[in-house]
């Protein structure tokens, strides 16, 4: 009898409230470990299961009373605990790991500086209240785990410093606060080539530039995302296609993404320390020359069109400040509209941006000069896509969560809009690029999309060019002067920037030193990043071997040459 009344007591403690803490503090710690990992959330189920094993065995929680009360849980002699701070810090990190796939903090530094009002994905703003929320649930449970076993009590300062010292949001911070004290922090500065172009070609050919939002060339893969490429496949055909462009930090959102195929560089944030840090920006990048302001030079009329409004993220502030004489978003399409209503969170559907930029092209056309336009969708922006109107004719209704669905509609969408300026004539003399603006952030197949290599979406038709394949190891930097010789300019040694033409036998950066060695470089750089914004970055004392430099030369010091002279030509 005292056996069964035993068991029966011990049966009823599993429904206590100290084993809702356990549960809820094994579902946080499950859900970091399948967020840092890109585990299937099937792993949820499991590894809670091996906590609460641990915690029955060890007894974790367990007093004489069993009784859980708030008033233990937030307060208590010792009113501080020292795993509050670094507990809160790592549910940051966790939104933006599971919002964004793989953090940037360069991405996070740079909106906080160049505002991100007018933004979309609404969605968003729910899981952060959600976040939030279990944020301080779990501060509450883990204090009052703390608060009932002594064991925790003992361990927590240690757990704390854990928890501080491996964070990846704290660690992005301290990394480019090392940079200031770094031996060498101008490495990718040496290699910086002023945008030039020596020579013109007879004739100025046009250039229109698609950029289509996160639509990376990964999905090519049939054996993962079936034919959600299949319209960029068929117009691949008749394209000179550029294999192997993958991304290098610092170029993994838009505007990044836009800067380094326009300019050559990576966009570093306008600093960490100094006093305008958190204030709205006025100038983009002001201290290099981009693709608008070379053409702008050779009296191109140019024009950018997007979906989205111009205000977020310094859009319009790069256009305007880099040579581009019509700089149209949300804002200024929307009274062209034929149906007002027809709008997503961000902005423009693809179908009726790609009208607009059909009447766009029209008008350049008839206006003499040589003209350039850039273009950027939206249709394929994670997490789940905004998929036009026009698609359900081709492809049936769209389920709210299918990516594959929108990525197929906007690449439709891009090739219908080429065929459509052909047809009519629009397209003569004229070199389109398609491209992706950077790889896709978390989507719902990002454990697929993450299980491989990755690669941007890249190539060029029409201009005389001859279709086929070039095949090399490149990032997005390497796209401006690969564009400015598509065009047929002459270029200072096939370079731009940090770019190196994939038309030319010149290496690119990342065939001579690898994308690895590359990102480390990045991190410890401050002289590129004060070149970019012209001295809105704290100044810091370069070494003397910088005096000498030419600002079109590349300048390299002994390591430099014993490191390069190991690599293999092309």
């Amino acid at each position: 009898m005292f056996h069964v009344k035993h068991s029966l007591n011990h049966y009823s403690s599993l429904f206590s409230p100290r084993w809702w803490v356990l549960i809820f503090l094994g579902l946080c710690l499950a859900h970091t470990v399948t967020t840092l990992l890109v585990w299937r959330s099937w792993w949820l189920l499991p590894l809670t299961g091996l906590w609460l094993f641990l915690a029955w065995r060890l007894e974790w929680g367990a007093v004489g009373d069993d009784a859980f009360s708030w008033e233990t849980a937030i307060t208590s002699k010792t009113r501080w605990c020292w795993s509050w701070l670094p507990l809160a810090l790592w549910w940051v990190y966790l939104y933006l790991a599971d919002s964004f796939g793989q953090v940037d903090m360069a991405a996070v530094f740079f909106h906080l500086q160049a505002g991100i009002g007018e933004h979309g994905g609404s969605e968003r703003m729910v899981d952060a209240v959600l976040y939030t929320l279990a944020g301080l649930l779990n501060l509450v449970a883990f204090s009052w785990l703390v608060r009932h076993d002594s064991r925790w009590q003992r361990l927590e300062k240690v757990l704390a410093l854990l928890l501080l010292v491996s964070n990846p949001l704290l660690l992005g911070v301290t990394q480019r606060g090392a940079a200031f004290v770094t031996r060498d922090g101008a490495w990718l500065d040496r290699r910086y080539v002023e945008p030039r172009i020596i020579e013109a070609p007879p004739r100025l050919p046009n250039v229109l530039y698609l950029y289509l939002e996160s639509l990376e060339a990964t999905y090519a893969d049939e054996a993962r995302f079936g034919d959600a490429y299949a319209p960029l496949k068929a117009l691949e055909k008749r394209a000179l296609v550029f294999d192997g462009v993958r991304q290098l930090d610092n170029t993994g959102w838009t505007m990044a993404g836009m800067i380094a195929s326009q300019c050559g560089v990576p966009l570093m944030p306008a600093g960490l320390i100094h006093d305008s840090q958190f204030e709205p920006l006025g100038q983009v990048v002001p201290g290099v020359k981009c693709l608008g302001n070379l053409l702008g030079n050779e009296g191109y009329t140019l024009s950018y069109m997007g979906g989205a409004s111009t205000s977020f993220a310094g859009k319009g502030i790069f256009y305007r400040d880099h040579g581009f004489d019509r700089i149209r978003g949300r804002e200024e399409l929307l009274p062209l509209l034929e149906d007002g209503e027809y709008l997503n969170s961000w902005g423009l559907f693809d179908d009726s941006l790609f009208d607009l930029v059909v009447e766009e092209v029209r008008e350049l056309n008839a206006g003499g000069a040589p003209w350039g336009a850039v273009a950027l969708t939206l249709g394929a922006h994670a997490p789940h896509g905004y998929p036009a109107k026009r698609c359900e004719a081709l492809q049936g209704e769209f389920e709210p969560t299918d990516i594959l669905y929108s990525v197929k509609c906007s690449a439709w969408l891009a090739k219908d809009l080429i065929e459509r300026l052909e047809r009519a004539g629009l397209l003569d003399d004229t070199l389109v690029v398609v491209a992706s603006d950077h790889l896709s952030m978390k989507v719902p197949v990002w454990e697929e999309l993450v299980s491989g290599p990755r690669r941007n979406t890249l190539m060029m038709l029409g201009s005389g060019l001859t279709p086929g394949r070039i095949e090399r190891e490149a990032t997005t930097l390497d796209i401006f002067p690969t564009l400015l010789e598509a065009m047929g300019f002459t270029i200072d040694r096939h370079r731009a920037g940090l770019g190196v033409s994939l038309l030319s036998p010149a290496q690119t950066l990342v065939e001579r030193h690898g994308l690895d060695a590359l990102n480390t470089k990045l991190k410890a750089e401050v002289a590129l990043q004060e070149r970019l914004w012209k001295g809105l970055h704290p100044r810091r004392r370069q070494p003397s071997v910088q005096s000498s430099q030419r600002p079109n030369q590349v300048t390299e010091t002994p390591m430099d040459t014993v490191d390069d002279a190991m690599m293999p030509s092309p």
